[in-house]
C-alpha cells in the first residue's frame, strides 16, 4: 500500500461531521463516472458527432476528455438545449453538455492519466488507431497498477508499445492509423477494464476483436455489462456470453459507430453514502433520477443496504431509501461490485453483529491497496476488521475518534464520512481526493446533515 501524503493539501485534515439525528434529505447525484468516460471514447471512435448530456465533471473526466483532445478529438463544453433538460440542470457545476467532434487521431502526444483506471486502459486501443507515438504517463501511484493485460493484447493485436518489460506506466503506443485486431486471450483478473478497453475500440480495429478471458475469476462484470449495451447502442455488432455465447468470450464485429445523442444516469455508486447515512441514523434519503434499468454496479445497494437493516422504494421520485434503525451485519460475496467495498466496510463497522466481504481480493490493485488500507484506518479508530484472501472480516467494536488516512483514494475518504457520522473526533485526511468522480463532497455533506444552507432540500 502506498501513502503519498506529502503537500499541504494531501495532509488536510477534515473534521467529518458527526449526525445530529436522523437524515431526511433528497441528494441529486452527479453524473456516473463510468458512463462518461466510456461514452467519451465511443463518441471519439464514432463517424458522426454527437452530444454527452449531464456528464460527470470531475478529475476522472476532465482527465479523459483532455487526453482526447491531446489526440486531436474536438470537445466542445456548453448548456444543454435538450428538451429533457430540467430546472436541477441549470444548478450544476460547469458545461451541462458536450459536443464531441471526432478526427483522425494523431500524435505526437503525452497523455495524463493521472490514477484514472478508465483513462490508462481504454486508451492506449484507441492510440493505436492514431498516427504517431502517444506516451502514457500519471500519478505515482498509477505506475503500480497492472497494465499488462492491455498491453501484451494489443502487441498480439499489431499494435507496438513500448513499456521497457514493466506491464505498467509510463509507456508509449506507437500508432501508424490502424490495427489489425482479430482474436486475443487475456487473463482480466486484475480488472474487468482490460477486456472493456478492447471492446470499446473494437469496432475499429480492421479484423474487430475478439477477446477471450482466460483467468480463474472477472471482477466487476456489470461493467463489462455496461460496455456491451453502449456499444451496441452506437450501433456496434457484440457478441457475449449474456446472450448465448461462449463463456467469457466477446467479440465485436468491424463497422462504423454511430454519433449519438446521451444523457448520462447518476452516479449510483457515488451515491453510496448517502443512501448509507440513512442506515446509520435511521433516517430517509432520496436519489432523484436512479434509473428503472441499468448496468451501473451501484444498484446493488438497494439489495445490499435492504439486508443491512434498511427498506427502500423506487418510484417516479427516485430512490428512497429508509434506515431501519439498526445495522445488521452481511455475509455477502462483492466480486461483481467492489467497488461499494469501502463504504459497505465502513457500514459494517457500525453494525450489531460480524460481516465478511469475499470476492474482493482485486482490490489490492485499485487506487490503493484498499483492503490494507480499511484494516489499517478502521482498526486505527478502534475497530476490529482483518484481511482474508479474497476480502475482510469485520467484527463490531466500540470505535473512537481519530485520523482516517484516505491513500488518494475517493472511496476511502468517503467511508471516513460515513464513520464519522456515529464517532465523534474522525478526521479524514484529504477529503479533496474525492474530485476524483465526486465534486464538492464536503458541501452536499454539510447540506444532507442540515450543516449548510439549502440543506435538506438538494444536496
Amino acid at each position: 500500500m502506498t501513502d503519498q501524503r506529502t503537500s499541504p493539501a494531501e495532509t488536510a485534515l477534515w473534521p467529518a461531521p458527526t449526525a445530529p439525528g436522523r437524515v431526511e434529505a433528497t441528494v441529486t447525484v452527479p453524473g456516473s463516472k463510468s458512463v462518461t468516460n466510456r461514452a467519451l471514447v465511443l463518441a471519439a471512435l464514432s463517424s458522426e458527432p454527437g452530444w454527452l448530456r449531464r456528464p460527470l465533471r470531475s478529475r476522472d473526466t476532465l482527465l479523459m476528455a483532455e487526453a482526447l483532445r491531446t489526440l486531436g478529438v474536438g470537445i466542445e463544453e456548453t448548456v444543454s438545449s435538450s428538451s429533457s433538460a430540467t430546472a436541477a440542470d441549470s444548478e450544476r457545476p460547469g458545461g451541462e453538455a458536450w459536443r464531441v467532434i471526432p478526427t483522425a487521431l494523431r500524435g505526437p502526444a503525452t497523455v495524463d492519466v493521472g490514477n484514472a483506471g478508465t483513462v490508462m486502459r481504454f486508451l492506449p486501443p484507441l492510440a493505436a488507431l492514431a498516427e504517431g507515438p502517444i506516451r502514457f504517463d500519471g500519478d505515482p501511484r498509477s505506475s503500480e497498477r497492472p497494465l499488462h493485460g492491455v498491453i501484451d493484447a494489443l502487441r498480439t493485436l499489431g499494435a507496438r508499445v513500448e513499456d521497457e518489460g514493466r506491464g505498467a506506466l509510463p509507456m508509449t503506443v506507437h500508432g501508424n492509423g490502424s490495427l489489425a485486431g482479430g482474436p486475443v486471450e487475456i487473463d482480466a483478473s486484475s480488472s474487468s477494464q482490460f477486456v472493456s478497453a478492447l471492446l470499446l475500440s473494437g469496432p475499429r480495429f480492421n479484423q474487430g476483436v475478439e477477446v477471450r478471458h482466460t483467468g480463474r475469476t472477472l471482477p466487476s462484470m456489470p461493467h463489462i455489462r455496461m460496455t456491451v449495451d453502449m456499444l451496441r447502442a452506437a450501433g456496434a455488432k457484440v457478441d457475449a456470453p449474456e446472450g448465448g455465447g461462449a463463456p467469457n468470450v466477446w467479440r465485436v464485429t468491424p463497422g462504423a459507430l454511430l454519433g449519438r445523442d446521451l444523457t448520462v444516469e447518476p452516479d449510483l455508486s457515488n451515491a453510496q453514502p448517502f443512501l448509507a447515512a440513512a442506515l446509520v441514523t435511521g433516517g430517509r434519503v432520496t436519489v432523484p433520477d436512479w434509473p428503472e434499468h441499468t448496468t451501473q454496479p451501484g444498484d446493488a445497494l438497494r439489495e445490499i443496504f435492504t439486508a443491512m437493516g434498511g427498506s427502500c422504494v423506487l418510484d417516479e421520485r427516485g430512490l428512497t431509501f429508509t434506515g431501519g434503525g439498526r445495522i445488521q451485519g452481511i455475509d455477502i460475496d462483492l466480486g461483481e461490485v467492489g467497488e461499494l467495498t469501502p463504504g459497505i466496510a465502513a457500514v459494517a463497522a457500525l453494525a450489531e453483529g460480524e460481516s465478511v466481504l469475499r470476492g474482493v481480493g482485486h482490490l489490492r490493485l485499485h487506487e490503493t491497496d484498499r483492503l490494507a488500507a480499511l484494516v489499517k484506518e478502521i482498526n486505527g479508530l478502534g475497530g476490529d476488521v482483518t484481511e482474508t484472501e479474497d476480502g475482510l472480516r469485520i467484527r463490531p467494536r466500540p470505535l473512537h475518534g481519530g485520523v482516517f488516512h484516505t491513500y488518494d483514494d475517493h472511496r476511502l475518504a468517503t467511508a471516513g464520512a460515513v464513520l464519522g457520522l456515529a464517532v465523534e473526533g474522525v478526521e479524514v485526511e484529504n477529503v479533496a481526493t474525492t474530485y476524483k468522480t465526486l465534486p464538492d463532497f464536503p458541501r452536499m455533506w454539510d447540506e444532507l446533515l442540515g450543516l449548510a444552507s439549502g440543506a435538506g432540500a438538494r444536496a
